[in-house]
């Protein structure tokens, strides 16, 4: 009898639903609900581009339909599909998305109370407002915990999980008083599957701990008290409100519970798996083993690697996160990642390409890789920094912004978009240096996510720069299929993931390969971009510029400011 799974992938606009038959590797069926609330999922503020909250009834919302429709197109795509022969659930999402929740576990932004109050909401992995918090952490553990940061690459983000607390606690005193605790989106919706509705009851994914929260074995779990009351007592009196332990995303999380297995149509009691985040989870569907970099491109990128845990490995200064067992079981996990590479993107077609009536998004995407393939690299003269919205690794700063320079009254639109893309490949070549220095191998990226599967010039432009080959993974939905495989794995359907990835994941069969004297031209464009990159994103390597970019940040939130109050 055939057994499937269902991968869960919660992302930054839209959640998405995939049936896996585990025995032929075969993607059945997939549904995707786009999120109502906000502007394409995301609610924001006009006065602070730094806010991105999400409604956690739009999460409910998407569960119902992503299941019950991805379920019946199984049925009606495969015949010897049937809802009681899906054997594991595993959960993906974005991540720092923290939820705060009272003591039943319930959203805050679901009570009435708070239903219309964006603090009460998720915040969301890309919102910054609380990057004061971030650098207060950095600041103290220098100074108390220096291997807290050693762990994350150095510097504490706006993104993540403490920084987002504790901006909540100083710009809504109501709703973190309101909150019993604050739960990752990963590990909330695990909880709400298996009906744990104690918060101090569900079981945490070492992905989120590890990655956001500063969580370690090594250290006896979360940063301890003494060091959260450093930074608000608040902080320590949550961290009882919170948890000791947290799980590899192969654990069992529990079993479907009788409420939700009606709702949805499936059998009670079958395994729901840890949740983990979605670069990490797609990674793993990617196929991402030791020496191989998964990099999930999106919105954003996320570049993971695993080393085997049985094996020294350094500190690695400038990347996200380095985590035992947070992308697999038996594996250090190592993750870097662009805070913008498919949102520069968008925002350069939706607000400067010039348009002809009747265009659509996806027609001008296709006019601007198709005018831009055909120019060389270095020809247009333009260069850019892909700091549109800031810089995740190897700076770590949110505070700094894009650039491009070079431009004359000649320049086109697709020389700009030719040079926004060389950009993004430039970050991600300082991400691959980064972690070879620090003796981490790294002989072939596997990329996956829309990008990869739609632009062959994106593709070709990143193994030039790289001077690498580029795989892209044969799913769409790697992410979805990783979840997918741990809810396997949690099942018993397989020994470990390893296993699971061997029988189901692949490349496809092209694999853009570097052009010998585009190689060249990218290596001089490269020691240019690094210039900029060291310049304008710290004093410590730079000649003086580190303050431009912070200080036109400064300047209009002032004005934004004086604009508020006239």
């Amino acid at each position: 009898m055939a057994r499937y799974a269902l991968g869960l992938d919660y992302g930054t606009n839209s959640c998405r639903s995939l049936v896996v038959n585990l025995d032929t590797g075969a993607e059945v069926a997939s549904h995707v609900f786009n999120y109502p609330s906000g502007q394409q999922g995301v609610i924001v503020d006009p006065r602070d581009p730094n806010v991105a909250r999400q409604s956690p009834a739009d999460y409910r919302a998407g569960l119902v339909e992503i299941v019950v429709q991805g379920l019946a197109k199984a049925q009606a795509a495969d015949a010897a599909f049937s809802a009681d022969k899906v054997v594991g659930i595993g959960v993906d999402t974005t991540g720092s998305t923290p939820i705060p929740v009272d003591r039943a576990g319930v959203p805050l932004a679901l009570l009435p109370e708070f239903k219309d109050n964006p603090n009460a909401q998720a915040w969301l992995w890309k919102d910054h407002t609380s990057h004061a918090e971030a650098a207060e952490v950095t600041a103290l553990a220098a100074k108390l915990r220096p291997q807290y940061l050693a762990k994350c690459g150095g510097t504490y983000s706006s993104e993540w999980f403490w920084a987002k607390v504790l901006r909540c606690k100083r710009a809504d005193p109501r709703v973190f008083e309101a909150a019993f605790s604050f739960v990752e989106l990963c590990d909330w919706l695990p909880a709400l599957l298996t009906g744990v509705e104690d918060p101090l009851a569900l079981k945490r994914g070492v992905c989120a701990a590890g990655h956001k929260a500063l969580y370690a074995e090594a250290w006896g779990g979360l940063p301890d008290k003494a060091f959260l009351a450093a930074l608000d007592p608040a902080l320590a009196e949550l961290r009882d409100r919170l948890y000791a332990t947290a799980y590899t995303a192969d654990v069992k999380a529990g079993g479907l519970c009788a409420a939700w297995a009606r709702t949805l149509g499936l059998p009670e009691g079958i395994a729901v798996a840890v949740g983990a985040f979605d670069a990490h989870m797609g990674a793993v569907g990617a196929g991402c083993s030791a020496g191989k970099l998964a990099k999930i491109l999106g919105t954003s990128t996320c570049d993971l690697l695993v080393a085997r845990n049985d094996r020294p490995l350094q500190d690695i200064p400038g990347v996200c996160g380095i985590v035992d067992g947070s992308v697999m079981a038996g594996y250090t996990g190592i993750e870097a990642g662009q805070s913008a590479v498919g949102d520069i993107f968008l925002w350069y077609v939706n607000q400067l390409v010039p348009k002809s009536d009747g265009d659509s998004q996806g027609t001008v995407f296709a006019r601007l890789d198709h005018e831009a393939d055909k120019l060389k690299p270095g020809e247009s003269g333009l260069l850019a920094l892909d700091w549109n919205n800031g810089n995740r690794c190897v700076l770590t700063d949110v505070r700094l912004s894009g650039l491009l320079l070079g431009q004359t009254l000649h320049t086109t639109a697709a020389e700009v978009y030719r040079a926004l893309v060389e950009a993004t490949a430039f970050g991600a070549r300082m991400i691959v240096e980064r972690v070879r220095a620090y003796g981490v191998p790294v002989d072939q990226v596997i990329n996956c996510g829309g990008l990869a599967v739609k632009s062959p010039f994106l593709m070709q432009v990143y193994a030039d720069v790289l001077d690498m080959p580029m795989a892209v993974a044969a799913s769409d939905q790697t992410c979805a299929l990783g979840a997918a495989l741990f809810g396997a794995v949690a099942a018993g359907a397989f020994p470990d993931i390893e296993a699971a990835q061997a029988k189901v994941c692949r490349v496809r069969e092209r694999v853009y390969r570097p052009i010998p004297e585009n190689v060249a031209v990218y290596s001089e464009l490269f020691a240019l971009y690094r210039q900029l990159h060291d310049g304008f994103g710290t004093a410590a390597w730079g000649g003086g510029m580190a303050n431009v970019m912070k200080d036109l940040i400064a300047i209009r939130e002032r004005q934004r400011q004086v604009r508020g109050k006239g």
